[in-house]
């Protein structure tokens, strides 16, 4: 499989399908399952895989797609291991009702039944809130809607900034507001391509939008199903006291909140003292030596460019493909990418610079306290 956004689908002996996932880089995803214990340590999913004899993937342009696709084979095919205790009511949709101006809400799947058949176009079930928000969120850049009254008397703040097309000052007519509403409806059904070819008749504009979705804000999330939980950031900084008690510390982000079950602290062995990048390079070594431990989507380093060099040699030396940058205080926390990173992924770290930041502060915070109360141990304290 590529190392690409996508969905992946594992089927039984019959061909039945048992589990439909996505995934910001498929090889990786899929691998994980293999491991000992599987990803996640779920019972449920280590039953799966050892129902399965197959598995099929689709490759999408986009995160965003992989989101729209996953939820739209869920919805057909409902496999049971996408459900926890065979009951859908905790999911998380997208609706569009039937109106004049309609706009798209977020519903639980407990509250459908109050949108009874054909009255709204529906869309899902995801994950969580977050990822139905972050969806319609990007959806709005391209497709913009009212929330707002028709011919309320004055702009409303979403028309200001260019996400609401005007109802509120009779900017738009009803016609033309519900062909984007319908322009929306094609986008989550999943029909990118149907839809291109559609706007670049009549909308070049949009169509050219449409082709490059800035979706950065999807790379950091939840994951996967059942509760498991992947792109998994990992930020590492080093400690030690006038070179002394040196300590290598890793931070753990899981899903883009902290996983301090996974935190993990290094005593400096081998490294010189005071030598910081040395010590680095060690603790960067010992952490890919536990194959056991999951592996991480993205490695963040509190440095520079010689600590960023220094990682890169490492991951390089020992064939290990995982994206890393570093966060160099001196430079105002500026971003530092080795060289030959792709411009897209500097746009997505530099989009998702927010929770990178935090990683960063929190192996800066574990290396100091794990250093001191290492300290106050070995004196009896």
């Amino acid at each position: 499989m590529p190392d690409k956004p996508g969905v992946y689908l594992f089927l039984d002996k019959k061909g039945n399908i048992l589990y439909v996932g996505r995934a910001t880089y498929l090889k990786r995803r899929v691998a994980s399952y293999f491991r000992n214990p599987p990803t996640g340590g779920d019972p449920r999913i280590k039953e799966m895989v050892g129902l399965a004899v197959k598995v099929k993937h689709y490759v999408t342009e986009t995160v965003l797609e992989s989101f729209i696709l996953e939820a739209n084979l869920i919805k057909k095919y409902w496999p049971k291991y996408n459900i926890r205790e065979k009951d859908d009511r905790s999911f998380v949709y997208i609706v569009i009702a039937k109106a004049d101006y309609p706009k798209p809400i977020i519903a639980r799947g407990k509250d459908l039944e109050k949108f009874p058949s054909g009255s709204a176009d529906i869309f899902g079930p995801y994950k969580s809130l977050r990822i139905a928000g972050e969806i319609l969120k990007i959806a709005r850049i391209i497709f913009p809607y009212s929330v707002c009254w028709p011919n309320q008397g004055k702009p409303c703040f979403h028309y200001q900034i260019g996400l609401c097309p005007g109802i509120c000052v009779g900017a738009i007519s009803k016609k033309d507001y519900r062909k984007n509403i319908n322009n929306l409806v094609l986008f989550l059904s999943g029909e990118k391509k149907r839809l291109i070819n559609k706007l670049t008749k009549y909308n070049p504009k949009q169509a050219e939008s449409l082709k490059h979705i800035k979706d950065a804000s999807l790379l950091i999330r939840e994951d996967g199903g059942g509760g498991e939980k992947i792109n998994r950031l990992e930020a590492y900084d080093i400690s030690h006291f006038a070179g002394k008690e040196t300590y290598g510390a890793m931070a753990v982000f899981s899903g883009g909140e902290e996983n301090k079950n996974e935190y993990r602290l290094f005593k400096i062995k081998s490294a010189p003292a005071n030598d910081d990048l040395a010590a680095l390079r060690e603790t960067i070594e010992r952490r890919f030596g536990h194959k056991e431990w999951p592996a991480p989507d993205l490695i963040v380093i509190d440095g520079g460019r010689p600590q960023v060099l220094a990682v890169s040699r490492v991951l390089r030396d020992n064939n290990i493909k995982t994206p890393m940058l570093g966060i160099s205080k001196l430079g105002n926390d500026k971003l530092v990418f080795p060289l030959g990173t792709k411009k897209s992924f500097q746009e997505m770290a530099e989009a998702s610079k927010n929770i990178l930041l935090r990683a960063r502060d929190e192996a800066h915070r574990f290396a100091n306290f794990a250093r001191k109360r290492r300290k106050r141990i070995d004196m009896g304290l």
